[in-house]
């Protein structure tokens, strides 16, 4: 059944936005911006990189990916915008390819590495 659900959340989130599929998916409160096509993999905000015109410093043909979820953030409800700034945990390779519909249910994309801890 898991592997069902993460074809179907594939299907859907891959080819409207570009979701790569990390298992931890943010969507909601970076702007429907998935972090993980930063070519750095940033999960919390941009790199420092972000040139004057806006383009990432990795990859100039590309307009930093937290600049756009910013802007996009802007345009999103209140509630969901409000979760921008929030600090996420480092991203758990080990949920790579996974739904994180499935993850989100059995809280298992809420599970941090030993030693994360946000407040410190």
């Amino acid at each position: 059944m898991a592997r069902l659900l993460a074809t179907i959340e594939h299907v859907v989130k891959k080819p409207i936005w570009d979701c790569r599929m990390c298992g931890q998916c943010v969507l909601h409160s970076t702007g429907l911006t998935c972090p993980m096509t930063c070519p750095k993999q940033l999960r919390n905000g941009p790199c420092g990189g972000v040139r004057e015109d806006g383009a990432c410093e990795v990859d100039p043909s590309m307009t930093c990916v937290w600049l756009k979820a910013h802007n996009r953030s802007e345009r999103m409800p209140r509630t969901l915008r409000k979760e921008f700034d929030d600090l996420r945990p480092p991203v758990d390779n080990r949920l790579q390819d996974t739904s994180s519909w499935a993850n989100l249910l059995s809280g298992r994309d809420r599970v941090v590495p030993d030693g994360w801890q946000p407040d410190a």
